[in-house]
């Protein structure tokens, strides 16, 4: 054969090849060919960048990427990547939830006794900023305000027609129940959204030492985080108040919740405008923990270790500082706007959110002797806070607590341990601080917390005071710690299953 026709075959050859390839690779557009590997070929630079779980399919260097994935496959990977970024947060959800709904029992099943966000929820779902006094359950810490001479004043005596009725609490937590209400009305079941709300906090406060934690702030390695959390849960007063959902606990749970995401955002001052929100969140839900705003304050002027060079140095370059106050203030301002306007509307006050206008209350004679804060209530508070014993009969053998209050060393005994820490890292100062600035309106308040198992506005700064225990180093596994913790848990399960609260006592609900 001559080399003429050599040449032609070949060329009719690969014409043929190449002819009979097109249709194969043009029927299936959805897994095109690989090309043969070669020995020349390298690494895309941008797969071999690509982490693990980012969604690229392909098999490796070379091999070309599969087809898009369905909108059901991508929200399917993305919901693994996020489980497994935080199983932990997860199962401890999961795990607060069945032990709290176990330990609400019956209480799970239905509405509390004291439902004051619900029907506050409903009056704005129908158009009105005060609540229909014809519905209400029961006429326990409600606001009644009644205009005389012009003049906003408190009910006395048998209603009247004129009179307007308010929830006196803090309406934030009627917020995040409305879309709730908006499905279920008055029906709608706060114990066993306060359950959900507890273990979600139970969550979040261990989010928070595992950034801490990430950050260098604590060194304190995962189990440990997972036990404080735990600890949280089970060991303190947060217990009893998250299984009840009666206005007044479901109140300090979700007071609890917002001061996790709040201080995530304020550390460091990292991110003003979110921390100004959950911050305004937080007073909005529990009024004392405006008093936190200070933990921001001391991050953003003197995060340390030189506080005292820092705030020097303010005079010169306050600049940065003032900015992260200022996005800290806008953050905060929306809610702190409306929560203002919306206090002048029903009490003519901007910070009145009702407690002086509470109707036929056993406080109001104190309220109109000393007025709301006083030096006159801190020798009360503080013998609730702090020296209040259980109760123990002999004949027969009983033993039982004041519902005015019990001691801190007993429902939380790991405040021991923060007196002498092991180690004062950067935030041991800023944490004190505003747990002092923040326990401060719970000693001199009218009232104990009546009626309650242990000194229940400690909750608002118990967040504050189990992330001391975190920073201050004292190993888990001690012997004194252990014990302590026990007695924590082994007191707060009495608690839990024990109180009875004032409907229980006086209604025998």
């Amino acid at each position: 054969m001559s080399r003429k026709s050599k040449r032609s075959q070949k060329d009719s050859s690969k014409v043929s090849t190449e002819a009979t390839s097109q249709p194969a690779q043009a029927s299936l557009p959805a897994a095109p060919t690989a090309p043969a590997p070669s020995a020349e070929a390298a690494p895309a630079p941008a797969q071999a960048s690509k982490p693990s779980g980012s969604g690229d399919s392909s098999g490796g260097p070379g091999v070309a990427p599969s087809a898009p994935a369905s909108p059901g496959e991508g929200i399917g990977a993305a919901l693994r990547i996020w489980l497994s970024a935080y199983r932990v947060e997860v199962v401890l959800f999961l795990v607060s939830f069945a032990v709290l709904a176990s330990f609400s029992s019956q209480r799970f099943l239905r509405q509390s006794a004291a439902p004051h966000f619900i029907y506050q929820a409903q009056s704005w779902l129908e158009g009105r900023l005060d609540v229909d006094p014809e519905v209400l359950p029961n006429l326990e810490d409600w606001a009644c305000v009644r205009m005389v001479g012009g003049e906003k004043v408190r009910c006395e005596g048998r209603p009247l027609p004129s009179d307007r009725w308010y929830v006196s609490f803090p309406s934030f937590p009627a917020v995040v129940m409305l879309p709730f209400v908006a499905l279920h009305g008055y029906q709608f079941n706060d114990t066993s959204f306060g359950v959900i709300v507890g273990a979600l906090a139970v969550a979040l406060f261990y989010a928070l030492l595992r950034f801490l934690a990430k950050e260098g702030e604590s060194a304190r390695e995962r189990n440990e985080n997972i036990a404080l959390a735990l600890i949280l849960a089970f060991g303190t007063l947060f217990f009893y108040c998250a299984i009840r959902g009666e206005v007044w606990f479901s109140a300090e749970v979700m007071g609890v919740a917002l001061t996790c995401l709040y201080v995530r955002n304020a550390v460091q001052a990292h991110r003003p405008v979110l921390a100004g929100l959950f911050f305004s969140m937080a007073t909005l839900t529990r009024t004392p923990l405006l008093f936190s705003g200070l933990f921001f304050v001391l991050e953003a002027l003197c995060p340390g270790p030189d506080r005292l060079g820092q705030l020097r140095a303010l005079a010169t370059s306050w600049k940065p500082a003032a900015r992260k106050l200022g996005l800290f203030a806008l953050g905060a301002a929306p809610l702190a706007f409306l929560a203002a306007a919306y206090n002048v509307y029903r009490f003519g006050k901007l910070g009145e959110f009702g407690h002086a206008f509470l109707y036929n209350n056993r406080v109001n004679a104190d309220i109109d002797r000393y007025g709301l804060f006083d030096f006159a209530y801190l020798s009360r508070n503080l013998e609730a806070a702090f020296f209040k014993l259980p109760q123990v009969s002999l004949k027969p053998l009983q033993l039982g607590y004041d519902p005015h209050g019990l001691t801190l060393l007993l429902t939380l005994p790991l405040l021991v341990f923060l007196v002498f820490p092991k180690a004062r890292p950067r935030l041991h100062w800023p944490l004190w601080l505003t747990v002092a600035v923040c326990a401060l309106p719970g000693l001199f308040y009218q009232n104990t917390g009546y009626m309650q198992f242990g000194f229940r506005f400690s909750l608002d700064y118990t967040p504050y005071l189990l992330l001391l225990f975190a920073i201050g180093a004292w190993p888990l596994r001690n012997r004194l710690v252990l014990a302590a913790v026990a007695l924590g848990v082994l007191v707060n399960f009495w608690g839990a299953v024990a109180f009875r609260g004032y409907t229980e006592y006086v209604r025998n609900w």
